[in-house]
């Protein structure tokens, strides 16, 4: 592996996010790391984004290589928020080896920090161990920990995402990370493989409701076709298509509490799109209602006449499960 590409994060970004209505200036970083243990979603691309091969010190070097970028960001842009994102599991020290997650509490301390776990490894030692490392001096600081649930449905879990994580496992991490002094932030997928547009939108408006009990902050991610997927292999075969904008912003609408939502690729064929003239328009009111949280922005776009209204309208009331989508 070339040096380039062991020590430079796989991306990088500064921004602003909003986490219980208070707008927070971000840092982001994407980190190449030893990869997702379970390595099994069907839409997933990150499993090709890991270090091959590599002992615990060869990892921690290469990671901590990357994070001289992150600190210089950190130093340059004085973030109050920094999120990072792995392949999959921040607190396995098969992926995230333990000095690198103190190095990183090291370069965080007394900001939020939000990082990505699977349910299944959410320990409530590490977790509160870590909030502490965080916290400086005064005590600020935080520890937001993100769970890719995708949905409260067991079986579309399962059958059509293939995550690994049971719902039950899901509430009691939630609860450790809530006992430990943390916030629970979940995703959500928009439309995974397998379900049509009205199962999707079916199913995330039921999964909103039921983890509201057990989280903090909802991010809700539409499916999008990443390369060397399953989904992809579907989407280039005619059997799947990313969800409408129109059901996106549907859920966003109707939701009883703020939902984060960037769609990956929106307005793009492998992203969340509509016909492609009213796209940019509906795009920008979300990332809008992603800081400012005013739903009824979200509202009035529902009022938007579009020709391409019509064709999601017919999607949702004929396309059938288990079967080829209606519009490509």
């Amino acid at each position: 592996m070339k040096k380039e590409q062991k020590n430079t994060p796989i991306a990088l970004w500064t921004g602003s996010d909003r986490v219980l209505d208070e707008i927070l200036n971000s840092v982001t970083v994407i980190l190449r790391s030893g990869g997702c243990s379970w390595n099994r979603c069907l839409m997933c691309q990150y499993r090709h984004e890991r270090y091959h091969d590599l002992s615990t010190d060869e990892l921690i070097i290469a990671m901590n290589e990357q994070l001289e970028t992150l600190a210089a960001s950190i130093s340059e842009h004085n973030p109050s928020l920094v999120k990072i994102y792995t392949s999959g599991t921040f607190f396995d020290d098969l992926e995230v080896p333990p000095l690198v997650r103190e190095r990183i509490a090291s370069l965080c301390k007394g900001r939020v920090v939000t990082v990505e776990c699977r349910g299944d490894y959410v320990d409530y030692q590490k977790v509160s161990a870590y909030r502490n490392l965080l916290l400086d001096e005064s005590g600020k600081g935080g520890l937001i920990v993100a769970i890719g649930l995708e949905t409260s449905s067991d079986p579309i879990r399962e059958k059509c995402i293939d995550k690994g994580l049971s719902f039950e496992q899901y509430t009691a991490a939630s609860a450790d990370i809530r006992r430990a002094g943390g916030l629970v932030k979940t995703y959500l997928l928009f439309k995974p493989a397998y379900v049509t547009e009205r199962e999707a939108y079916d199913d995330m408006v039921s999964s909103v409701k039921d983890i509201l009990p057990y989280t903090d902050l909802i991010s809700m991610n539409p499916c999008s076709v990443q390369r060397h997927t399953l989904v992809e292999r579907l989407w280039r075969q005619g059997s799947y298509r990313p969800p409408y904008l129109w059901s996106v912003v549907k859920v966003l609408a109707e939701a009883p509490i703020h939902i984060t939502c960037d769609p990956l690729g929106g307005g793009q064929k492998r992203g969340a799109h509509n016909c492609g003239t009213c796209d940019k328009m509906i795009l920008d009111a979300i990332r809008e209602y992603n800081l400012n949280g005013d739903q009824e922005l979200i509202r009035s776009v529902l009022e938007i006449s579009c020709d391409c209204k019509k064709e999601w309208d017919f999607v949702m009331e004929h396309e059938k499960p288990y079967s080829m989508p209606l519009t490509g």
